[in-house]
């Protein structure tokens, strides 16, 4: 119930001092101040977003408003770093944007929300209402329908056409975003509407409780027979784990059957990476996928058994599976299941009161084995630069501090082989865009500003993000950049070399990343391979931005997803 309400019988029955104030709202109010009033209703503290002119009555309201705005320099990278802040402080971010050019330059950042389940509140300025119909009328940013360029990208679109249709608009899309799966959502309201004064009472505190969807227990019940009369069971971890803040419940239940843990690279961080049971995220080997396979019972959760957590449709499972989703459209997408439409942690709960223990001492050897050959496969490719420097970055980075990887390789690396321990691991693997790292580790920086944050990225992603240094050094941001240059686009390098024998435009002019970041006043320094663990656990010690430049040629461990048998 909102607070300050009082309730009789079935109505809600407003206070004599709330009837006051509603009869006699504050002048000089807009269509944009409702916007405002209505997020900070919802719980929201802070915005991030870029102004543009048709959305200036939206702005001009964010000066009355009690919540903090972070503006980026790119509407792409604003909607990365509202996608971030949303991962980490678990709130729907809202993401203030202008109409056409500004709205279509966050698809990529809201495509990668979207894959990832991250909970952004896109609001969006639009034509005046005199253009709406899909007329040419020559309006500045006119688009004949702006909302069908998000409808396919965002989890919902809610349209604004009075100023009275503002706060149901928002809370339902706030609503939308924070249920699971959380995802983006779109609002788009006309630039007359945000700037049009309105003598509609102050917005109090509007309702709109996130769902979150509960097994159905007759589902649960046949899951827990087949776990419990398992012989050899294993479990599949992904992002869904982590969102639903479901760790505990996953360990209790790998430890009471006994079973193997893998986690997807989305779902790092759901299972211990040292924990005897522990298969960690070697996803991409066929060491991996063979031990999936011969498991009578594979139990995935908050996972699609995608591209990539398939191991690029090449596991065929033996034995029955049972997926576990709050995404309804994942359940058997890809694989034949007993599919549970269910948060995470609820269904784990449910699964943990009704799963019986078993016992298997061979299982922590049959894991050791299993990782013991994905070393040696490793170690027999002559990669010794690669693991040396995801080794120190691993030396360097605080065990609780969070990291963000954009598109290159030595994120695929991490994405396998690298233990985030109890900081938070986040990639752009949902969408597989580049420039999300540096962006989003601001929004991650906003959202939590006590502990250091590290974002890397190859030389060709940083230069998607340069003009947020900027941002960093206005708002001081605790936020070390570390660039792996190698002059080009070091996957697609290598990509074309295997396909093709020889590359096409991978190769890029190299700037002076160092110098780049002074002259945002950034600290900055170009290390090697050797000093990188003192370099960069210098430059994370340190209060503010830092950025940290890593000239050198890293390359991909051999693929293994097209070999017939075991590598």
């Amino acid at each position: 119930m909102p607070v300050g309400w009082n309730c009789h019988g079935p109505e809600l029955i407003p206070t004599p001092a709330q009837t006051a104030a509603a009869l006699s709202p504050p002048p000089g109010r807009t269509g944009g101040d409702l916007v405002m009033e209505t997020l900070h209703g919802l719980g929201a503290t802070t915005v991030f977003g870029l102004p543009g002119q048709h959305a200036l009555g939206m702005f001009d309201a964010l000066r009355r408003a009690p919540m903090a705005y972070v503006g980026l320099r790119v509407e792409n990278n604003a909607g990365f770093a509202a996608d971030a802040y949303g991962r980490v402080s678990g709130e729907a971010a809202p993401l203030l944007l202008s109409t056409g050019p500004g709205a279509l330059t966050s698809l990529a950042a809201l495509q990668e929300a979207a894959a990832a389940s991250a909970p952004v509140l896109a609001i969006s300025s639009q034509i005046p209402v005199a253009g709406l119909g899909g007329g040419r009328h020559g309006y500045l940013h006119e688009l004949r329908d702006q909302q069908a360029s998000f409808r396919d990208v965002v989890k919902s679109v809610h349209t604004v056409r009075t100023a009275s249709q503002i706060p149901t608009a928002v809370a339902e899309a706030w609503q939308s975003a924070l249920t699971a799966p959380h995802g983006p959502v779109w609002v788009e309201i006309p630039a007359d509407i945000l700037s049009a004064e309105t003598s509609l009472p102050q917005v109090t505190a509007p309702d709109a409780f996130p769902e979150e969807p509960a097994p159905r227990p007759e589902l649960t019940a046949v899951a827990a027979d087949w776990l419990g009369r398992a012989e050899r069971p294993v479990i599949i971890a992904g992002g869904g784990v982590v969102r639903a803040d479901a760790a505990g419940k996953l360990t209790a239940l790998a430890e009471r059957l006994q079973a193997p843990v893998v986690t997807t690279f989305g779902g790092k961080g759901a299972f211990a990476w040292d924990h005897p049971l522990s298969l960690r995220s070697w996803m991409e080997d066929r060491h991996t996928t063979a031990f999936l396979e011969e498991a009578d019972v594979v139990l995935v959760v908050g996972s699609g058994l995608g591209e990539l957590s398939s191991h690029y449709g090449t596991f065929t499972p033996r034995g029955r599976i049972i997926q576990i989703d709050a995404d309804l459209g994942k359940l058997e997408a890809n694989y034949p299941a007993l599919g549970i439409h269910a948060d995470a942690r609820l269904a784990l709960t449910a699964l943990l009161e009704t799963v019986p223990e078993r016992t298997d001492t061979g299982a922590p050897d049959r894991v050791a084995a299993t990782l013991a050959a994905i070393r040696d496969r490793i170690d027999g490719q002559g990669l010794d630069t690669e693991q040396r420097v995801l080794a120190a970055v691993r030396e360097a980075l605080p065990d609780t501090s969070p990291s963000f990887w954009d598109m290159t390789i030595l994120a695929y690396w991490a994405w396998s082989a690298f233990d985030p321990r109890q900081g938070a691991f986040h990639s752009a693997q949902g969408a597989g865009g580049l420039g999300y790292a540096y962006p989003a580790a601001l929004g991650a920086a906003v959202a939590d500003p006590t502990r250091p944050v590290l974002a890397v990225s190859g030389d060709g992603g940083a230069l998607y993000s340069i003009a947020e240094l900027a941002t960093a050094r206005q708002h001081d941001l605790d936020v070390t950049w570390l660039i792996v240059d190698d002059g080009g686009y070091g996957i697609l390098r290598e990509y074309m070399n295997d396909a093709f024998g020889t590359t096409t435009a991978t190769e890029l002019s190299r700037p002076d990343y160092a110098a780049l970041a002074a002259a945002f006043h950034i600290p900055a320094t170009t290390t090697s391979v050797e000093h990188l663990a003192t370099d960069l656990a210098k430059a994370l010690a340190a209060p503010g931005p830092s950025v940290v430049v890593l000239p050198v040629h890293l390359r991909m461990f051999a693929a293994t997803h097209e070999e017939s048998g075991e590598a």
